[in-house]
């Protein structure tokens, strides 16, 4: 079946991910004023920093945050979506389930920083991240789809019940209903929420902390049972074989702090 390909925009040359590494942290920025929606250009930029910042070793984490201060992102391009067939559509719904996927099996942490509403599409990016923390007052976050007539299909129907259970995701997902980030906080959504001012330092100090020399670990908790096991075996056996883990080791036994050097 024939593809109405997307029509030209300026889109197709602009930047619409702003991407610096600071200190070991990669911060990946959604810029498309003023809701930070994404189409498959800003998707096509997003898949290239998250490996970008995959393949470079003076990067540690991975900090994902909108641009502005009133959106992380709205979620999908409505006006896009309603400009290409439904063929399109399918495969603009794979590249970004496959961009998130990449996101999300990145071996480095990545953190959410829910600078403002965090909706739709939005949170579906913003949940395939390790760990999500909003500014205090900042917005409101939930699954709106329903109220448009689709469904999350960026992974939202999957990763949303992970996250707080099947019965409550069917919940916050038929009634279309947004909700307050204390609120995300208290169903598990989000992990925590920092106040407003000075949010961005504050997630950057945030950050660092899993910097070398100090410490991080991932979970795997995407895989099957068994085979999550054995990946945790495996990167057990590689830790067991460094130089941290012996100085970590040995710094118990001599009561003082570890010295890592991620080696």
């Amino acid at each position: 079946m024939a593809t109405t390909l997307q029509p030209a925009s300026e889109q197709a040359t602009k930047s619409l991910i702003n991407y610096r590494v600071d200190g070991g942290v990669a911060v990946i920025e959604m810029n498309d004023p003023p809701a930070n929606t994404y189409t498959y250009e800003m998707n096509r930029q997003l898949d290239d920093a998250i490996l970008r910042a995959r393949m470079d070793n003076d990067v540690h984490v991975m900090l994902l945050t909108g641009a502005g201060d009133k959106f992380f992102s709205a979620g999908a391009n409505i006006r896009m979506l309603a400009s290409v067939d439904p063929t399109f559509k399918y495969y603009f719904c794979l590249h970004a389930n496959e961009t998130l996927l990449r996101l999300e099996h990145t071996p480095k942490l990545v953190i959410a920083a829910l600078n403002g509403h965090t909706v739709g599409g939005g949170l579906e990016i913003a949940m395939a991240a390790d760990i999500r923390i909003a500014r205090k007052d900042a917005g409101k976050i939930g699954l709106p789809e329903v109220n448009l007539g689709v469904l999350p299909g960026t992974g939202g129907t999957q990763r949303l019940s992970r996250l707080v259970g099947k019965s409550k995701a069917i919940e916050l997902m038929i009634t279309g209903n947004t909700y307050s980030f204390e609120e995300a906080l208290e169903l598990g959504v989000i992990n925590d929420i920092f106040e407003r001012e000075g949010f961005m330092e504050n997630i950057m100090e945030y950050a660092r902390q899993f910097c070398p020399p100090n410490k991080a670990a991932k979970t795997g908790w995407e895989i099957p049972m068994e085979s999550a096991l054995a990946v945790e075996r495996e990167n057990q056996q590689i830790l067991f074989q460094s130089e941290d883990a012996k100085e970590g080791l040995s710094a118990y036994v001599e009561k003082r702090p570890a010295e890592f050097k991620a080696k």
